[in-house]
């Protein structure tokens, strides 16, 4: 559903993986749809009801704009089929529950994109992390120094804005890095945010952020966000453990990549490993992953996608799921909450 820019990558991957047949596609604007169906040889509709009733449907892609994403979750959820939602679920805490509570009730798995959480370098942090190897992740600092050019926002006429996209660099671009965050260190328990719009006046919403956090396990997190850096430098996220050994990926080298219009990206790799005696294995996974063969844009979808449809095969959750994309809205929210409120915010949130 949403024949937009990451549409194409969902398209590649249903049609590469061994267990979907990829059978249609569905826009809002008939031209879309059509050419998106034609591009892929399948069906193309208007109307997601009707594809649903229409085609063998088990599990249905969202790459709407965000603030459509729970719309077509409920849709979804009326017929039975799994859904698989773009980042993020929803850019309000109502819309996000009511999406989570009727696919619940619907009994169909609900899950959200967060493909990074498939790159190798972040792998081994969790798996670092689930050993033990740092003792209590205590301190997390994420930084995202990129850039948006204003034809980005000129791109589709609800970028930018309250209303269409219901968030700047945080709903847009740092849902990534706040699951991130979330997967290595656990729920937050109070952030303290500022934001701000320091060099693109022809949007709304914000391009920088700026947030401190304290998890329920008792660590700490630093979070900066930027698109305001020309050229585009680096998005990193750092662990450092109560054993004083530190981890730490750099997921994307420049701005982070936008689907279906970004031509290359640079490999993720680790960029810092302290772990005692893994010096040489540190070296030789910067060799690995700077030669991986590859891309970056679309192979992590298709892990993911491919993932997904293995829990909806075998009945069970999916790897990133409703619960996941919830806290990722909970803290965006609470990130404008802390700005209005000039205060920390206490997490959870209630509507």
């Amino acid at each position: 559903m949403g024949c937009g820019k990451v549409a194409a990558t969902h398209a590649l991957a249903y049609r590469s993986l061994p267990t979907s047949e990829f059978v249609a596609v569905c826009d809002v604007a008939p031209e879309r749809a059509q050419a998106c169906a034609a591009k892929f040889q399948v069906k193309g509709y208007t109307d997601l009801a009707e594809m649903l009733h229409r085609e063998k449907v088990d599990v249905l892609s969202v790459c709407t704009q965000h603030t459509q994403h729970p719309a077509a979750v409920e849709i979804a959820a009326a017929a039975g089929v799994n859904v698989i939602s773009e980042k993020p679920l929803a850019v309000d805490l109502a819309s996000c529950d009511r999406a989570i509570s009727v696919a619940r009730a619907a009994g169909i798995k609900l899950g959200v994109v967060s493909q990074r959480r498939w790159y190798e370098p972040c792998q081994r942090i969790r798996h670092a992390i689930d050993t033990g190897k740092l003792g209590k992740p205590a301190l997390a600092v994420v930084t995202m120094l990129g850039w948006r050019e204003p034809s980005y926002y000129l791109s589709d006429p609800w970028r930018g804005t309250w209303k269409g996209e219901g968030g700047g660099v945080v709903v847009s671009q740092a849902p990534h890095y706040l699951d991130l965050l979330c997967w290595f260190m656990g729920p937050a328990a109070e952030i303290h945010a500022y934001w701000d719009n320091y060099n693109h006046p022809g949007i709304e919403v914000d391009d920088t952020v700026v947030a401190s956090v304290r998890f329920k396990n008792g660590g700490m997190g630093s979070i900066v966000l930027s698109n305001s850096q020309r050229p585009g430098l680096y998005g990193k996220i750092h662990i450092h453990g109560s054993s004083g050994a530190s981890v730490g990926a750099e997921t994307d080298s420049g701005s982070p990549f936008i689907s279906g219009v970004t031509e290359k990206m640079d490999p993720p790799f680790n960029d810092i490993w302290t772990v005692p005696g893994e010096e040489c294995q540190f070296a030789a996974w910067d060799r690995e992953d700077r030669s991986r063969p590859w891309n970056v844009m679309t192979h992590y979808h298709e892990m993911q996608l491919g993932e997904f449809l293995c829990a909806v095969l075998e009945d069970r959750e999916p790897a990133v799921n409703a619960e996941d994309g919830r806290r990722v809205v909970e803290l965006f929210t609470a990130v404008y909450r802390s700005q209005d409120q000039r205060a920390p915010i206490q997490l959870p949130l209630v509507q």
